[in-house]
């Protein structure tokens, strides 16, 4: 008996990660959101990430901003994935791009 419950603790442990790994895929056929993730409540937003895999491309994410000029205010901004991913590759290339412009503009100074 006691050779006989480390080998089933064993078996059990090698088990755990393939059942947990089995989680329920979602069909990639769902619709986008209908209205703007933004102008959705919580609920709406629950209700339709209900069954997406977090990374869904129209699983909808959303972030608190602070809004400037204010200590206390919070906007709330809520996107799909799919559209983050967008959001995040536009102010990646427009900081690139005003680096760039500021390095070429310091190097052609004249006195």
């Amino acid at each position: 008996m006691t050779k006989i419950l480390p080998a089933i603790i064993a078996v059990a442990l090698l088990a755990a990660p393939a059942a947990f790994a089995a989680e329920p895929v979602a069909p990639d056929d769902r619709a986008p959101p209908a209205k703007t993730p933004s102008l959705m409540t919580p609920t709406e937003i629950k209700a339709y990430n209900e069954g997406l895999a977090m990374t869904h491309p129209y699983y909808i994410k959303c972030r608190k901003t602070l809004e400037i000029g204010s200590l206390v205010k919070k906007n709330r901004v809520c996107h799909t994935n799919a559209e983050w991913k967008v959001v995040l590759e536009k102010g990646a290339t427009d900081a690139r791009e005003t680096a760039e412009a500021m390095q070429s503009k310091a190097g052609n100074t004249s006195n």
